[in-house]
């Protein structure tokens, strides 16, 4: 495990995104990337996972407890929630209209990636262009043309992995600044004895998301373990179906790049039509997962299908 500042630049992450794109593997029209990867065959396969039928919610509450962005300009806030009629008005008259039935509604108004969330392929842009090609104008006022959340809400179903880097390394969380890069993800599969196969759903714990949560601070858009860029060669090498973890940026913060912010997104949601998450919460499954040393599960998180989003909020589970 290292903390790096790193030296490169733009050349160098284009370079890396040039490599690995995949515009055209699955078809000049496809819009959901590397969720093709999660087949009928390993769907199947992957229900046999389930022994117990204990289910792990990897879901934050959607409250206006969610961390709030600390990056310069962000617009994302906590989720609003208003009640159209309540029990009150059940009880005060307020629904006499109605033969014996009596009710309450509510609304929510929230951004749609402001607590754990699946980032769309139209969520980034590289050099004025999307997934498979798509220009960035197609992303306009009323949404996504191309690329939409919406295309996924039939996938995100699977085998699971959990790779606990922290337990691995011996630590409650890992540092901030603390870059997880190819050898840091192989040597824990290979301690928790699991073989990633193609189309798999990989969730990395870092301990940030469980270090911060009595007092989020600057958890969003501060310093943060993550993800670096030379793990991205390992999960294409992979054919890993999406990747997520519970930071709030996936990757590691500060950047490994000076002048290029979320280098890895660059490469990894334009270029390689990689479906990335952010937020799961991980200790109660990472628990699980130590007390019976089996790190495979069936994993579910399908988007809500907003049509034209570039990002869902997403209740994920995983069940063994």
């Amino acid at each position: 495990m290292t903390v790096t500042g790193g030296e490169h630049g733009a050349v160098h992450v284009h370079g890396i995104a040039d490599r690995l794109r995949n515009w055209g593997r699955w078809g000049d029209t496809d819009e959901i990337g590397t969720l093709n990867l999660a087949t009928a065959e390993t769907i199947v396969a992957a229900a046999g996972l389930i022994r117990r039928g204990e289910v792990f919610s990897l879901a934050l509450p959607f409250d206006r407890f969610l961390p709030l962005s600390t990056v310069p300009g962000s617009r994302r806030f906590a989720p609003i929630h208003l009640m159209f009629t309540s029990g009150a008005d059940a009880v005060t008259g307020g629904q006499e209209h109605l033969d014996v039935v009596r009710y309450a509604d509510d609304v929510v108004m929230m951004p749609l990636q402001c607590g754990t969330q699946w980032d769309g392929l139209a969520h980034n842009f590289d050099r004025g262009k999307m997934y498979n090609g798509w220009s960035a104008e197609l992303v306009g006022g009323s949404g996504a043309a191309k690329n939409g959340i919406e295309k996924m809400s039939g996938s995100c179903v699977g085998r699971g992995i959990l790779l606990d880097v922290a337990r691995h390394a011996g630590e409650e969380a890992l540092e901030p600044g603390t870059a997880i890069g190819a050898h840091d993800l192989q040597s824990c599969a290979d301690a928790q004895g699991v073989a990633i196969q193609s189309g798999d759903f990989v969730l990395v714990r870092t301990g940030h998301l469980g270090a911060r949560r009595d007092d989020w601070g600057d958890y969003s858009g501060g310093p943060a373990p993550g993800l670096a860029l030379s793990s991205l060669d390992w999960i294409a090498d992979r054919d890993i179906a999406a990747i997520a973890t519970d930071t709030w940026g996936a990757e590691v913060l500060p950047n490994e790049t000076p002048g290029v912010f979320q280098p890895f997104h660059i490469v990894a949601i334009p270029n390689m039509g990689l479906l990335v998450g952010e937020m799961f919460d991980l200790d109660d499954l990472a628990s699980d997962c130590s007390d019976d040393g089996v790190y495979e599960f069936f994993f579910v998180g399908p988007p809500l299908p907003f049509t034209g989003a570039v990002g869902s909020p997403i209740n994920p589970v995983a069940i063994k």
